[in-house]
Order: structure tokens, then sequence, then C-alpha cells
């Protein structure tokens, strides 16, 4: 992403992605390949990937790049929890001063989540990514995340 404006990286993420996804109706295949797209355009990503919705209050780790992650998280737990409770992007710029926060990573500084939605309108998964940068994620990340979040949700 070195040179390169977020829009345009998000731009290119979506890109990929549309061509990548024609025709996929497996979910996990979608947000493997997702997860490997945007972890690789985003260059200050230290993990990305997906939590499941497994049963009403409970994510499963799906597929995701980066070191391990939580296996399960509760909806009244951490970020993932929250957004997926919410039902909305959330951005943390410090993870550590957010009531809750899951260490899955201690090296992580900042997150952003944004929940999964099926064509019903149901949740099925978030995304989550991580940066071991502080304040890592803003409006732009929101709007790009929030665009392979729909393309992702479509195919589920």
């Amino acid at each position: 992403m070195v040179g390169r404006a977020k829009p345009e990286v998000y731009s290119t993420i979506v890109s990929q992605l549309t061509e990548l996804l024609d025709g996929t109706g497996d979910p996990i295949a979608t947000m493997a390949s997702a997860a490997a797209v945007v972890h690789g355009e985003v260059e200050y990503a230290s993990w990305t990937g997906f939590y499941r919705v497994v049963e009403p209050g409970l994510l499963r780790i799906g597929p995701y790049q980066g070191p391990i992650g939580c296996l399960e998280i509760p909806f009244d737990r951490g970020v993932c929890g929250a957004a997926a409770r919410r039902r909305e992007t959330v951005i943390v710029d410090d993870v550590h001063a957010f009531a809750g926060h899951i260490a899955c990573d201690p090296a992580s500084r900042s997150e952003i989540v944004v929940p999964v939605l099926d064509p019903s309108g149901a949740l099925v998964a978030v995304l989550d990514v991580d940066s071991r940068l502080p304040a890592a994620f803003d409006d732009e990340d929101r709007r790009g995340l929030e665009r392979v979040a729909g393309l992702v949700g479509q195919r589920c």
C-alpha cells in the first residue's frame, strides 16, 4: 500500500474479490479468499479474518491470516462481540483502553470489526482486522471493509 491512498487500495481489493468470488457460493471459501486478499493489500494489518456466528450469542474463528486467534468469542466480550451485538462497525484506536478487550494477540494495538450480513439481513460473521500500530484504522478503512463485508455476505 506504500504510496497508494486507502480508497485506491480498497477499490483494488473490491475489484479483486468481485472477480475472484464470481459464482462462488461457499461461505468458507469466500471468507478465506477475502481474508487473504485484504491481508495482502492492507500493509498495516497484523491479523485479518472472520469470526462466524455458530449459535446465538457466540462467534467461532473462521478463515484468517496472521497469528493464532481466539477460538470463540461471546457477543458480550471484546471488540468482535461488540460489533456482533450492535450489528455495526466498531473502530478501536487503542485496544488496551477498550473495556472487555480480549488479547488474542498481545502485540495488537488497534482494531476494526465489521458485521457480515447475509442477503436476508441475518448476522453470519464479523470481519476483524487488527494492527500492531495504534489508531491504524479510520473512516476510509470502515467504508472499504464494509464493502468487503457486503461482498462476503452476499455469498453466505
